[in-house]
């Protein structure tokens, strides 16, 4: 609320600067604009909060121990599901009573704040309306009151309703006010005076007319405030925009709307047939030549004398660029009602959607929390932010689309939530079921197997032992215990096979150490070199798949590319769309050899992370050189894991 209270006093700030405001009417404005900000801000927070609270859950393992005790997903969703559902009621309420009604003082108290200037607020650099009658612009102000002025330039009316005719500029100028005065004097020096003559004849008015100019070294004029300050804050006159509307009225005035846009169809349509004359055709026809007027090729031809075929023929191009005209200008007019119209089935419709997109919002932050496993204010704060903008944003273009009928108006009001929904669905099942956000491997897999061979890992022989009689088998059985739990843990790292390890375990059983002994101290094996051992494997596969899909992606994509710019656009679109598939491939595959590589690194303590800064630089163009030199050194890494 603070941020977006911010932005809308930053908004507005031109509204409010130099008018001399009392504090009241300052917490006025900003009481009053805080309700439509809460259209923006309780989605966006519901969406948050549930992402990091069920996120925090998740993160702290308190899901687990739910699901030890037999509490499941939905269960634990049900309590908050159920006051979601209540606060969008309330919600609803709330658009449809508090909202319209804030929107309403919020409009009128804007329209008198603009109508309150004090004697010397003009600002330089641009047109200050000073009471009904005068607009000011100075270049510069200086000064110790900015008294002194440069550059003035000042349009005056005759009266309030007319428009500006008398223009005076000046080099500089100087602002004299008295304390006990509410006359304001403006003196101006070396200037000019350009006043446009006025004719009695209005269709005059509308060419370009003569002005009178003169000069002058001094010219002095009065500006009465005695007006300007009075300003009656709690005036509310505008009552019928349709933010200020709750559903009832919107419904009454929609249909009064519809009503009214349907009997401005029938009378244009009315005064355009009555226009042709068609009415009255039959009385300026001799019914007795019928037979003769018609038989002939053209209704032009009836007429005998060239002045009356001339006068006809111009009759009828008058009346159709009449028509015309009347048609545009109609047009025009329908466009503007059209807007409005849709302008107040929008607002209709978005106090529904609003309290459904609470609910929406939740079953989307809820599972998604639940799915990353990361609470706080970091990571929700950006999924949060990013979901609420693409939220936000389709909402505002399906509107902007929808007044001028590009699509509509219902559909737009509801389009960011509908595409929000199967979203909460998709989400929810996956949470409920819990599985990973995404399974991209059902889509990786058949492409793995038509593009790469699986790496076959030979199982481990329990039966290879060494033989009794080799000085092998005697040299580790001089070993102590500890170096031999060393060799059946890290057997690999130095390049024994799994003779030696069952050796050491038979010698170790000898001795009255147990496999559960070995097991249960973690020495059966070694997990780091395990999962290390998975991590690297996966590198490998990976990195192969993603070599591959490069120029799998590059070849189409650059051939189509050139195809489409050489005739041949079909062909070449066809390859683009090919290229554009593998190249998202490529990146996705990219990214999974890099996390398992990253992954690697973290079971030696070291932090590779930076290392995408080289992909994006020299791997991507360059990948088969980065995936052979960390190959080779994944694999001399793997034997330091102890």
């Amino acid at each position: 609320m603070l941020i977006f209270v911010l932005q809308s006093v930053w908004l507005y700030i031109n509204e409010l600067a130099g008018k001399d405001l009392e504090l009241d009417i300052i917490a006025k404005f900003l009481l009053y604009v805080s309700p439509r900000i809460i259209v923006l801000v309780l989605p966006l927070t519901i969406l948050l909060s549930s992402i990091m609270v069920f996120g925090s859950f998740a993160e702290n393992y308190e899901f687990a121990a739910m699901k030890s005790t037999g509490i499941s997903l939905q269960r634990a969703m049900r309590s908050l599901g159920v006051f979601i559902f209540g606060l969008s009621i309330i919600t609803f309420f709330f658009a449809n009573n508090v909202i319209p009604s804030a929107e309403f003082n919020f409009y009128n108290l804007r329209r008198n704040i603009a109508k309150k200037k004090p004697a010397m607020a003009i600002a330089k650099g641009q047109f200050n309306q000073v009471g009904d009658l005068i607009n000011i612009k100075v270049k510069d102000k200086s000064g110790d009151r900015g008294q002194y002025l440069e550059e003035v330039i000042v349009h005056k009316k005759k009266n309030k309703n007319d428009v500006y005719h008398t223009t005076i500029t000046a080099e500089t100028g100087e602002l004299i006010s008295h304390d006990d005065s509410n006359v304001l004097e403006l003196v101006l020096f070396n200037g000019n005076y350009y006043e446009k003559l006025q004719p009695k004849d209005y269709n005059q008015r509308t060419k370009n007319l003569p002005f009178v100019k003169s000069t002058f070294e001094k010219n002095t004029f009065y500006i009465d405030l005695a007006q300007i300050d009075n300003v009656d804050f709690e005036n509310k006159t505008v009552t019928a925009r349709y933010s200020m509307l709750n559903i009832n009225e919107l419904t009454y005035t929609i249909d009064s709307l519809k009503i009214k846009k349907k009997n401005d169809y029938d009378k244009l349509a009315f005064d355009l047939y009555a226009r042709t004359s068609a009415p009255t055709l039959n009385l300026n026809v001799n019914q007795k030549n019928v037979n003769t007027i018609f038989s002939k090729e053209s209704v032009i031809d009836v007429l005998k004398k060239n002045l009356e075929k001339k006068q006809s023929i111009q009759n009828a191009l008058s009346s159709i660029n009449t028509s015309l005209a009347t048609i545009s200008s109609k047009l025009k007019n329908q466009g503007i009602e059209n807007k409005n119209l849709n302008k107040h089935i929008i607002a209709y419709y978005e106090k529904f959607a609003l309290a459904f997109a609470c609910i929406i919002l939740f079953f989307i932050g809820a599972p998604l929390g639940a799915l990353i496993k990361k609470g706080g204010i970091g990571l929700p704060i950006v999924i949060a932010i990013v979901l609420f903008l693409t939220y936000h944003f389709i909402g505002i273009a399906a509107k902007n689309s929808a007044e001028d009928n590009s699509i509509d108006p219902v559909i737009a009001s509801w389009l960011s939530t509908i595409i929000m929904l199967p979203l909460s669905i998709y989400l929810t099942n996956r949470a409920t079921k819990d599985r990973s956000l995404f399974e991209l491997d059902g889509i990786l897999l058949p492409i793995k197997n038509i593009l790469t061979k699986e790496a076959t890992v030979a199982p481990l022989n329990p039966n290879a032992y060494l033989d009794e009689s080799s000085s092998e088998y005697e040299n580790i059985k001089g070993y102590s215990d500890k170096k031999l739990i060393d060799i059946v843990k890290n057997y690999r790292q130095y390049d024994l096979d799994e003779s030696y390890r069952n050796s050491s375990i038979k010698i170790l059983n000898s001795r009255g150490i147990t496999e559960e002994e070995l097991r249960f101290g973690g020495n059966l094996k070694n997990e780091n070199y395990e999962n290390a051992l998975r991590y690297k494997d996966s590198y490998v596969e990976n990195s192969k798949l993603t070599h591959k899909l490069y120029f799998i992606y590059i070849i189409p994509l650059l051939s189509g590319l050139v195809l489409n710019n050489n005739g041949f656009p079909v062909l070449g679109k066809v390859l683009i769309v090919i290229g554009g598939i593998s190249a998202i491939l490529f990146l996705i595959t990219l990214a999974k050899s890099f996390l398992s590589q990253v992954n690697f690194y973290k079971l030696l303590n070291r932090n590779i992370s930076s290392n995408i800064f080289i992909i994006i630089l020299v791997g991507i163009p360059l990948y088969f050189l980065y995936f052979n030199f960390y190959k080779k050194k994944m694999k001399e890494d793997l034997k330091q894991i102890r």
